[in-house]
């Protein structure tokens, strides 16, 4: 565990640049939808902003007493969500470098984070087995999902934005309608 993120050139399949900043491990990284940005979250209880015109470090956010296991930027890249071992989401703004808000709810490790694509809801998995769906505005809950058997560990919206699939440790992926909150079905 070398606590670097590294950039590669797929088309070449070389190395293109090694972020360094992090104290621990690096457990986490996303993009910017625009591709400016990049966020990684360490066990370190951090989240760094990158910038990848000069790959270097535009700003660190702290408050997490917790790793963070896991980041996702809203469409508009203003926002940043963040997941921790802590039990807490937080919500930080990408353009003044400040947290936003403390979502608390679930009663162990947020494991995955999500936005929806027009970023009105976000989701979160957690080692409790639930899923929560947030109101990414008035930062309240807006629903739970329940009715995993195992720690859910990755969260995913369907493009349109009508779907959620739930990755668990038990192998199985759940399918969630987004109109009524439902579960469709398990794979």
């Amino acid at each position: 565990i070398d606590k670097t993120v590294k950039l590669w050139d797929v088309s070449k399949r070389q190395e293109k640049a090694t972020l360094s900043g992090h104290t621990s491990a690096v457990n986490c990284v996303t993009f910017s939808t625009d591709s400016k940005l990049l966020a990684s979250g360490s066990d370190d209880k951090t989240i760094k902003l990158w910038d990848m015109n000069e790959y270097k470090v535009l700003g660190t956010f702290s408050g997490h007493v917790g790793n963070v296991n896991s980041v996702a930027f809203s469409s508009d890249d203003k926002l940043l969500a963040s997941g921790s071992s802590d039990k807490t989401v937080k919500l930080w703004n990408t353009v003044e470098y400040k947290e936003v808000s403390t979502l608390s709810g679930h009663v162990s490790a947020v494991n995955s984070v999500i936005f929806s694509g027009n970023s009105k809801l976000l989701a979160s998995g957690s080692s409790d087995k639930t899923v929560k769906l947030w109101d990414s505005v008035s930062h309240k809950e807006e629903s739970m999902l329940s009715g995993h058997s195992s720690p859910v560990n990755s969260v995913a919206f369907s493009h349109d934005g009508k779907h959620l699939a739930s990755g668990r440790l038990d192998k199985t992926v759940k399918l969630w309608g987004m109109n009524e909150y439902k579960e469709l079905g398990t794979f």
